[in-house]
């Protein structure tokens, strides 16, 4: 299919996000989501599972597509770490949320040149839970948040922007196989889903090679286009076959940094 990759990324510009962008049909969707239910059969639920991409193949090649990045490139340019992937999945008729937030206010990176993908393999629905957007709201800059104690908000630690404007507010619905990206200065938000079906959303954080870690120096990356002059990240291994145990080992202790990383102001 035929993207007009400069008009997605004026929206992106624009509004700091833009949805939807159709990358798989829905054939295709189903099928990198039985690939996924597949290895959640084996060792349990991936909901929030850092690093897919280094011990799942269907990961690695959902974050890889080549008109995925094609359209990463225009938005933050040729030169692209794939920082993370993870799947975000709301169960049916299950109360997790995600409260009103911006990425970037835990994560300790430089620069805000950087993009996240969330991929639907399910569809994202009203009822289901699918994101909502405030528009524009990236040119705000960091806004201030409060940490909440929310067993159902999904964030770390139930980070919450109470000044939000739910009228200005935008839903993204998706159909398998469509994606929205937005900037990390985005406000953004989803509600429980109430609906029948898994909602099931792969996660993918894109960064310019510039960017750093400000926090410490073992964070990882895998550079995915282009060239890395910097060097600012240790190299993720990318997954060559699913659940090696190797890889699985190293995912454990990537996760665990992940969490030390974004739980700390």
């Amino acid at each position: 299919m035929a993207l007009d990759y400069r008009s997605y990324a004026k929206q992106f510009e624009e509004n700091g996000y833009v949805s939807p962008v159709p990358f798989l049909s829905e054939e295709e969707a189903i099928y990198h989501r039985a690939r996924l239910e597949k290895i959640e059969n084996q060792i349990g639920s991936l909901h929030y599972r850092s690093k897919a991409h280094t011990f799942m193949t269907s990961a690695l090649e959902l974050a890889t597509l080549p008109s995925v990045l094609d359209l990463v490139e225009q938005m933050i340019g040729p030169n692209i770490l794939l920082y993370n992937v993870t799947y975000i999945i709301k169960e049916p008729h299950a109360p997790s949320h995600v409260s009103w937030h911006q990425d970037l206010t835990y994560w300790g990176l430089s620069h805000d040149d950087q993009v996240s993908m969330w991929l639907a393999l399910s569809p994202a629905t009203q009822e289901s839970g699918c994101m909502r957007m405030i528009p524009g709201s990236h040119k705000f800059g960091k806004v201030e948040h409060q940490t909440t104690e929310d067993d159902t908000n999904v964030l770390l630690q139930g980070q919450t922007v109470t000044s939000v404007d739910e009228e200005q507010s935008r839903l993204c619905p998706l159909r398998p196989g469509e994606a929205t990206f937005h900037h990390g200065w985005t406000l953004h938000a989803s509600m429980p889903n109430r609906s029948e079906d898994r909602r099931i959303g792969l996660n993918v954080q894109y960064l310019a090679t510039h960017v750093r870690q400000m926090k410490h120096d073992k964070d990882s990356a895998m550079l995915v286009r282009g060239e890395d002059r910097y060097h600012h990240f240790t190299t993720d291994r990318p997954a060559t076959s699913d659940l090696d145990p190797k890889a699985l080992e190293r995912q454990a202790e990537l996760e665990r940094l992940y969490v030390e990383t974004a739980g700390s102001a």
